[in-house]
């Protein structure tokens, strides 16, 4: 590592390594809150070591207009107590000067730093303004840190910076195997309804995960689900080969018309979910091994039109032996059915992992746990946008998918079918690829 860099620039760096070293994104959330709050506070005493020189780390005092006399003079270790531990910062030194540098920041009695772990999770998202900052600086390190604008401003403009570099990045060298959506509700404010939060997670072409694209909207409606897509796409993203999510109708119309040339994968576990509802606790048991049993296919089947041919013949067989005793589950299963099995056109090492959008839902349902934690702060909307910058950096650390060369022949030859069509040669409709998966004189129709 250089020396060269700051105390605030190598906590960045710690950062960026909690997730490389793969931690499970739970403890991965809590560690950043935990060095978020540390790189505020070192930012923080950095920018008023600055303010007091009257010019940044290694410009000279000749090129500023406001220096004064004297230099900086290496760092000091002091200890600052957190909810989450005593926290190691460097507090900077100057010589030279003709007035003692005293700090406004670290009196006696700095004791609490939960409301800074709170503000550095609102701060990565949105950017806060100077009053955001100075109230909660406040209320962390009590009435005697007076911060000066200066040093708030400061704060502001970096953490902004990082928001809107994130917010606004190109995604045009991303290109997508797999992409999957999928919304969840929180609940930003007291004595308020809980708002929908729609997330992008996919896997490259190399299997690597990426963490596309997370933001707030009104509803769960096709016009927000499209908003949010056509937002991807204007930022460079290409349409994948295979799109995953549940059955929201205002989603599953916003995939049909941002990414038309996408297949559509319905989660199978929220179907599952949708199906056991409509039958009594005593028969749940036997539905569901029977509705999972669609999907178990024999080692010998290959990926492509036969395993989806036979997936589907499974379902009719589910079909007519549980239309009469529970004809609302059967209902359940057939609305859509031709998605349920596009998965089976791709690698099969891949089927478990693209049959369901279970992945963005657990990471879900730890955020709101995270979310719970911190508790309330201004516009605890902002506290929530952070996860859109803490899970860009940890889907370094998720698990990829395994591509073999088999594998990859299969999906470079679906985007040539998909993506680019031949068109000088009519096509056998033995061999016409559909949307599903199936020939138009099979039972599976073509979808988006």
């Amino acid at each position: 590592m250089s020396k060269r860099l700051s105390p605030a620039q190598r906590l960045q760096e710690e950062i960026d390594g909690v997730f490389a070293g793969g931690e499970d994104l739970a403890g991965a959330i809590e560690e950043v809150a935990r060095l978020g709050a540390r790189l505020l506070l070192q930012t923080a005493i950095e920018a008023e070591v600055s303010a007091f020189l009257g010019r940044e780390r290694y410009q000279r005092a000749a090129a500023a207009e406001d220096a004064r006399a004297g230099m900086r003079n290496g760092y000091c270790p002091t200890t600052v107590k957190t909810t989450a531990g005593p926290v190691t910062l460097q507090r900077p030194k100057v010589r030279g000067t003709t007035e003692r540098f005293a700090s406004q920041l670290f009196g006696t009695g700095v004791t609490k730093t939960n409301a800074l772990e709170s503000l550095v999770i609102a701060g990565f998202v949105r950017g806060l303004s100077t009053r955001d900052v100075e109230a909660t600086l406040v209320e962390a390190l009590g009435e005697a840190a007076a911060v000066s604008k200066s040093t708030v401003s400061r704060i502001c403009e970096d953490i902004r910076d990082q928001f809107e570099a994130w917010s606004a990045r190109r995604l045009d060298d991303i290109e997508l195997d797999y992409l999957f959506l999928d919304g969840s509700h929180f609940k930003y404010h007291a004595n308020a309804s809980a708002e929908p939060v729609l997330a992008a997670w996919g896997i490259d072409t190399d299997g690597k995960p990426v963490f596309v694209g997370l933001d707030a909207a009104a509803s769960e409606s096709g016009d927000a689900w499209e908003g949010f897509l056509t937002g991807l796409g204007e930022r460079g993203l290409a349409c994948p080969l295979l799109v995953i999510s549940d059955g929201a109708p205002g989603l599953i119309g916003a995939v049909e018309t941002t990414m038309g040339a996408a297949l559509r994968q319905r989660c199978l576990i929220h179907r599952a979910r949708n199906i056991l509802a409509k039958v009594p606790k005593n028969a749940q048991a036997d539905i569901k091994a029977d509705y999972w049993a669609i999907f178990d296919l024999p080692d010998n089947i290959e990926p492509g039109l036969d395993a989806v041919k036979l997936a589907q013949s499974r379902i009719d067989t589910f079909a007519k032996r549980w239309r009469d005793s529970y004809p609302a589950a059967v209902r359940c299963l057939l609305d859509d059915r031709e998605s349920l099995t596009v998965y089976l056109r791709f690698p099969r090492e891949h089927w478990t992992r693209v049959r369901h959008s279970n992945f963005i839902e657990r990471t879900f349902g730890e955020t709101r746990r995270r979310v719970k934690v911190i508790g309330r702060l201004p516009g605890e909307h902002s506290c929530l946008k952070l996860v859109r910058a803490v899970l860009d950096r940890a889907s370094a650390g998720w698990r990829g998918f395994t591509m073999t060369p088999a594998g990859l022949r299969l999906l470079q030859d679906l985007r040539r079918t998909l993506h680019d069509p031949p068109t000088h040669l009519p096509q056998k409709n033995s061999e016409t690829h559909t949307k599903t998966g199936a020939t138009p004189t099979e039972l599976v129709s073509a979808t988006a």
